[in-house]
């Protein structure tokens, strides 16, 4: 399967799953508003999200994507499926114990993850409970990567792309539940929501897995070579692959400190920020990991290079003109998405703020998914960390000296600086090494791309002026008002890339029609 093809697989599902995913937090925002239940429950969804990000799909794809598709490539199904035995008998161990401390100790937990909230003892209280039902979320969903990174070896995306849906099918389905008067508690009902989206998502995979002929049947306790190996390449992977997850994490427990409602705010401008991020730059990550791993294994170096270039050229395409687009149109998005029942004008506006500072750091969200799998296919998960640990200090360097005047857009800053900061290390040093060598066509269409989004950007401004009454409202006016704009800034820029010969629609054709 061609790269770009592969990319545009995962994030088409991604996409359905995006969609959903903005269904729900209407819903939640509708239910919740921006407050005591929200801000409890939003600390509670994030934990395991972020340890998912980070051991899961980050650090442990990183690490077993390239080490699976060696023995697969190298020693045959069998050895590969038995080795996917081992990886899957030691994590489901790990994963139980952690778990298990973890539901003992949570109220020691949250103090250190959502500190602040000690001085609210009912939020603390509502956190630490929420979170209870949420955790065991990271077990199944933990066993799920693994079998995602299976199915993405075999190029089989879909998937495991596709999985992440049933979380926004059921939570949805649990809101529903409130809404007839089903379920009691809204807070309640989304968090064991959550947790059976975990079960069902595993379930999922399993039954897709079983028909590979690699689903690892029976777990095995054999800490082996290949599994040390494994595991030593995941520890300094957690920071390499999941600095952006560290850096929400950090977020969260500095916007606890704040105002009541800054945790919410933080979320929803995050959440429509992960719609690029999530359909491209998760895309891009998960579909160069597996082809990079199998160049190099060939001796392909040439290849590889290539491939590095042409994912950096289409994530920009598709990233830099979304960018633009959440800086001019920041707040309108947020209005008429979110602002409804409890969610006032006012939290509209503090979370149209944050994701207009989240945006100005999206393309370097995406370059790194580009850029990293240049270290992980090679097996060298020590240099990102270090990149990493650079980045980590400096975000939270900003976010402290931004807070007192910024308050949670402060933190929202701190995060796009130290993405910058970590795209352009890595970046730098794959150059150095001789692993990035930006070919003519990609430094041509980067300032073709960069152009083309401007210049819609100020297309953007206009036309949102013009519709500057409707899209204040989230009635079916302000609906239809935002759907234009989203309409036209995709014209105005599909136009342009093909004026200014960033992209083509014969080549998009071509790349298609390929394998």
């Amino acid at each position: 399967m061609p790269l770009i093809r592969a990319i545009a697989t995962v994030g088409g599902w991604t996409m359905g799953s995006r969609v959903l995913g903005f269904v729900r937090d209407i819903f939640i925002a509708a239910f919740l508003g921006a407050g005591q239940v929200s801000d409890a429950f939003f600390v509670a969804l994030q934990f395991p999200n972020i340890f998912r990000r980070l051991f899961a799909e980050g650090a442990f794809n990183a690490a077993f994507v390239p080490l699976f598709a060696g023995e697969l490539a190298e020693h045959g199904r069998a050895a590969a499926r038995a080795f996917a035995e081992r990886v899957f008998g030691v994590m489901l161990l790990i994963l139980i114990v952690l778990s298990v401390l973890v539901e003992i100790f949570m109220p020691e937990v949250m103090g250190v993850v959502a500190g602040g909230f000690a001085d609210e003892p009912e939020k603390f209280q509502l956190a630490v409970d929420f979170a209870r039902l949420t955790f065991p979320y990271l077990l199944f969903v933990s066993l799920s990567a693994m079998l995602g990174g299976i199915l993405n070896t075999l190029e089989k995306f879909a998937a495991a792309a596709a999985a992440p849906i049933l979380l926004n099918v059921i939570l949805i389905a649990a809101l529903s539940g409130v809404a007839f008067g089903w379920l009691p508690d809204p807070g309640l009902a989304l968090s064991w929501g959550v947790l059976i989206a975990g079960v069902g998502q595993f379930a999922w995979l399993a039954a897709v897995c079983s028909r590979t002929g690699l689903m690892p049947m029976v777990p095995r306790l054999v800490f082996g070579p290949r599994v040390k190996r494994l595991f030593m390449l995941m520890g300094p992977g957690i920071l390499g692959a999941g600095v952006y997850q560290i850096n929400v994490l950090i977020g969260v427990r500095l916007a606890s400190e704040l105002p009541e409602g800054s945790v919410s705010f933080l979320y929803f401008a995050d959440r429509v920020n992960q719609l690029p991020l999530g359909v491209v730059g998760a895309a891009v990550g998960v579909a160069l990991l597996p082809l990079l791993s199998r160049q190099l294994k060939a001796g392909d170096t040439d290849a590889a290079r290539d491939s590095q270039n042409r994912a950096i050229e289409f994530a920009m395409l598709l990233t830099l003109p979304a960018a633009a687009a959440l800086l001019v149109a920041a707040n309108p998005i947020v209005t008429v998405l979110f602002q409804r029942g409890a969610f006032d004008a006012a939290d509209a506006a503090a979370t149209g703020a944050a994701l207009a500072a989240f945006a100005l750091g999206l393309p370097a969200y995406v370059l790194i998914k580009a850029l990293a799998p240049g270290f992980f296919a090679r097996e060298d998960t020590a240099t990102p960390v270090k990149i990493a640990a650079v980045s980590l200090v400096i975000n939270v360097g900003l976010a402290l000296a931004l807070m007192p005047s910024l308050a949670h857009v402060g933190i929202a800053l701190a995060t796009a600086a130290s993405a910058w900061i970590n795209a352009g290390l890595l970046a730098v040093l794959l150059y150095r090494r001789g692993l990035l060598e930006p070919d003519r066509r990609l430094v041509t269409r980067l300032v073709r791309i960069s152009a083309s989004a401007l210049l819609m950007a100020g297309a953007l401004w206009l036309i949102a002026d013009a519709l500057a009454s409707p899209l204040n409202r989230s009635d079916p006016a302000g609906v239809a008002a935002l759907v234009l704009l989203v309409v036209a800034g995709m014209a105005v820029y599909g136009l342009l890339a093909q004026l200014l010969r960033a992209t083509s629609l014969a080549e998009l054709r071509a790349v298609f029609r390929r394998g």
